[in-house]
């Protein structure tokens, strides 16, 4: 392999890529399949200019220059298209001629990036390969002490609640006073988080709601898939799979004239109402799906007109502290539904966190909170929020679940964590330590793009161009003619395997710790860490 050395008129050279294309002359077949295929046009057919020096025969002769023309593959130098490492132009070649090599030292096409005073702005998560919560072990294990489970052949209880569960004598009280008790579902503890449908493509989309409704009918699992603030196809909301779905409303209220309009013929209820506030990748900011997926289905759908940029503001423009939004948003949806569904908002982790938690406890229409760290990702996000803004997952859900103690309400309004679940491979693992950590379920999204459809985006700034519109696995993209690369019964199947598998691990993990009638929430003396100062923090034990 030999790498390419044409270089355009620019302030770049290759050299300043930290993704860099080599090129096989000798078995390149001048296709142009990579070409084609290269989703930010990084490499473009070209013609080169070989010189070779000829030895020269004697000591009075001079050595003569000889020039070879050749056609070939030349990668683009303007930062601009500066190469993503997708790796589709491997992907797509019938001769293994072409491949992106990452550049281990540093570059300058950070700086090169923020041209025309524009921040950059990209898809995908943190490029911070590193998780606190991949260092946590699991330290109580019951052998002799106390029975130790079958995890392959002991019947486990993997469910969690979601809605306000009030002690006995407030419920009975609630309803000897009003007829009514707070709507409490039963569900999976691993939720696919908020994705909407125009930050994903129909296909994935819809692969996505297949996955989850086979899990139901047919293996009985109670999962349950977020919509995020985009809507959703109207035929889902007058159909029996509405149950399996959390519909979310965010500060853009995208969609929801149509969500409205559907509840009289709505045939089932939506699991939950999730209200949104903020979201780890991005705190305190809105979010935004750029001009270019906002195509006609989009547009009709959000109630806009096509190939406008859809930005959410920051807050809700009506509530202004979280009295507010209790009484007009988390109640005026509870009676929407008639008080048949769950309503809870979603925040970013911060350390207002807990503020927003005690204010919830006080109102029993409140269902939840669900908190996203810092490592949540997203379509559409300046670097400077996602890499150094926001706040740890684990020391935050601690934080709420040792205020839930102190009030003697740990078991009565759930914790929903998310923000990073995964990032490294380790799922169940990553939700189990969450779990013992006093979170009651959590939530996944960037995971299931990797493990569902093969997302190629990693932690060290490959791909990551979610918010283009440009996915070259048509992921996140709104054209058809590559979103159709992706199959959505093939997307079912591979979601319903990673649900398999997690569930198969989340019993393994819990077997060994005598634990299968409930889950082990807020079970922090199981947990241990080799790291002094984060024991201290998360009050879990030291071990070395």
């Amino acid at each position: 392999m030999q790498p390419t050395a044409g270089i355009t008129p620019s302030t770049l050279s290759v050299k300043d890529l930290p993704w860099q294309v080599e090129w096989n002359k000798d078995t390149c077949t001048l296709c142009g399949r990579c070409t084609s295929v290269c989703p930010v046009n990084a490499i473009e057919l070209a013609v080169h200019r070989k010189r070779v020096v000829e030895t020269s025969t004697g000591l009075m002769q001079k050595p003569k220059n000889s020039y070879s023309v050749f056609h070939g593959i030349r990668q683009r130098t303007d930062a601009a298209y500066a190469c993503i490492g997708c790796a589709m132009c491997t992907m797509v070649c019938p001769n293994n001629a072409i491949r992106p090599m990452r550049l281990d030292e540093g570059t300058t096409l950070r700086f090169h990036n923020n041209r025309g005073g524009h921040a950059r702005t990209r898809g995908g998560r943190r490029n911070a390969p590193d998780s606190l919560l991949d260092q946590i072990k699991f330290i109580r294990i019951s052998m002799l002490t106390d029975p130790a489970l079958d995890a392959g052949r002991h019947e486990f209880e993997l469910r969690t609640l979601l809605g306000r569960v009030l002690p006995p004598e407030q419920g009975l009280a609630a309803f000897q006073e009003n007829g009514w008790v707070p709507a409490v579902r039963e569900i999976y503890p691993l939720v696919i988080g908020s994705m909407s449908f125009g930050a994903l493509s129909p296909n994935m989309w819809e692969g996505l709601q297949m996955g989850v409704a086979y899990l139901n009918e047919e293996l009985g699992m109670p999962v349950r898939m977020c919509t995020g603030e985009g809507g959703c196809p109207p035929r889902l909301l007058r159909s029996r799979f509405l149950k399996y779905v959390i519909l979310q409303i965010a500060s853009g209220y995208f969609g929801w004239d149509e969500i409205l309009h559907a509840i009289p013929q709505m045939k089932e209820d939506p699991c939950a109402i999730e209200i949104k506030y903020g979201q780890g990748a991005k705190p305190g900011d809105g979010g935004l799906l750029m001009w270019h997926k906002v195509n006609k289905l989009i547009a009709s759908i959000r109630g806009v007109p096509p190939g406008v940029s859809l930005p959410s503001p920051p807050t809700h423009q009506t509530q202004y502290s979280i009295e507010e939004s209790v009484a007009k948003m988390i109640q005026s949806m509870s009676m929407a539904w008639g008080f048949r569904v769950p309503v809870y908002p979603k925040i970013s982790a911060t350390t207002t966190a807990r503020a927003v938690l005690n204010n919830l406890v006080r109102n029993p229409y409140a269902a939840g909170l669900a908190i996203d760290g810092e490592d949540g990702g997203t379509g559409a996000a300046y670097n400077v929020s996602m890499n150094h803004m926001g706040h740890p997952i684990a020391s935050n859900i601690r934080d709420c679940y040792h205020d839930l103690v102190q009030q003697g309400c740990q078991n009565e309004i759930p914790l929903i964590a998310g923000g990073g679940i995964g990032k490294n491979g380790n799922l169940a693992h990553n939700a189990a330590a969450l779990i013992m950590l006093g979170a009651s379920m959590v939530q996944v999204g960037k995971y299931a793009m990797q493990a569902g459809a093969g997302c190629v985006g990693s932690e060290i700034d490959r791909c990551n161009i979610c918010n283009l519109g440009r996915c070259p696995k048509g992921i996140t993209s709104q054209d058809p003619r590559v979103y159709r690369r992706l199959d959505p019964e093939k997307v079912a199947e591979r979601v319903v395997d990673f649900y398999l598998a997690f569930d198969t691990e989340l019993r393994k993990i819990f077997a060994p710790l005598g634990r299968s009638t409930s889950l082990p929430v807020g079970m922090s003396d199981a947990l241990g860490i080799a790291n002094r100062d984060a024991a201290d923090r998360l009050g879990i034990q030291y071990v070395v």
